[in-house]
């Protein structure tokens, strides 16, 4: 099982701030993840889509479209913050 977790506009926008998941087959990295996620269409390919900013961490370490997950990772999504 994945552990999702959204966040700011995502949490709003995607109506959960997490979720439970199996790891899909063929789903080996965050970019194969945020493909699968987007899959789902409307506001999943919308709000997951290259052009919007969104941030990765896996197990709350800053991840890249690369970074490889595993059965029983935490995957959270978030969109940049700036400071104020």
């Amino acid at each position: 099982m994945l552990n999702i977790l959204y966040f700011a506009r995502l949490k709003e926008t995607l109506g959960r701030d997490t979720e439970r998941i199996e790891l899909p087959a063929g789903v080996a990295d965050v970019a194969a993840l945020t493909d699968w996620l987007r899959a789902r269409g409307g506001v999943w390919s919308e709000e997951l889509a290259a052009s919007r900013p969104v941030r990765v961490a896996v197990n709350q370490d800053m991840a890249r479209h690369d970074t490889p997950i595993r059965d029983g990772d935490e995957i959270a999504y978030f969109p940049p913050v700036t400071g104020g």
